[in-house]
């Protein structure tokens, strides 16, 4: 069904909430699991109490608040069922895409991908400084974004960036890139990019995978 142009704006302050919600959940300013109140939530994003009622049946569809009766709304619970179901989930995701992406990427796309990860992987092996290591955490996250939106598929596109929320949330206590993982996770990206440059889906396809595990260890601490 297509907005009417009176409900419109009523729309964008749902998106505006929802976006307000997500960035204050990985700032750590709400805590996984916690109970809040819609007049909290009114608070904490700035945004009016009918945004709020708005945006709640989104997060729910997305399992990022469940209500509890009589208590209010229960954040998302960080627990080892979470973990396992959001790396899968990122796996199946992310092993189509690069599939996918391997067969249509353009040369000079993939050129640019190498260059930008090589360019922070010799910086990183130099010294590494705390705008080294944000500069890297973007080109991170920008390229598995990158891969999946590839795809054309705007569904698919939707549930891996909800899913990025959670394992983000998952890798709270670290979501930002440490230094000693630099130059790993650089190279972790580089051995997919490199299977991409040959046009070979399956090692293509083994690198990401390998990549995505590696992840879900530092997650689990292991």
């Amino acid at each position: 069904m297509i907005p009417s142009v009176s409900n419109a704006p009523d729309l964008r302050q749902r998106d505006y909430a929802y976006s307000s919600f997500t960035e204050r959940l990985l700032a750590k300013e709400i805590a996984p699991g916690q109970i809040v109140s819609q007049r909290e939530l009114v608070e904490l994003t700035g945004m009016p109490l009918g945004a709020i009622r708005e945006m709640i049946p989104r997060l729910e569809a997305d399992g990022l608040i469940k209500t509890v009766p009589k208590r209010g709304l229960q954040v998302l619970s960080i627990d080892l069922s979470l973990v396992q179901n959001a790396f899968q989930l990122r796996r199946i995701i992310e092993g189509e895409a690069i599939s996918v992406f391997c067969a249509n990427a353009p040369g000079d796309d993939l050129k640019r991908l190498a260059d930008e990860h090589r360019m922070i992987r010799e910086r990183a092996l130099d010294h590494v400084t705390p705008e080294l290591l944000e500069q890297a955490q973007r080109i991170d996250w920008a390229f598995h974004d990158h891969v999946v939106d590839a795809m054309g598929n705007q569904i698919i596109s939707d549930v891996h960036r909800v899913n990025a929320i959670k394992i983000r949330l998952i890798r709270n206590a670290d979501t930002r890139m440490l230094p000693e993982l630099a130059v790993s996770v650089m190279d972790e990206h580089l051995a997919v990019i490199d299977a991409l440059t040959a046009r070979d889906p399956s090692r293509a396809v083994a690198a990401i995978h390998a990549h995505i595990d590696s992840a879900k260890r530092r997650a689990l601490g292991m």
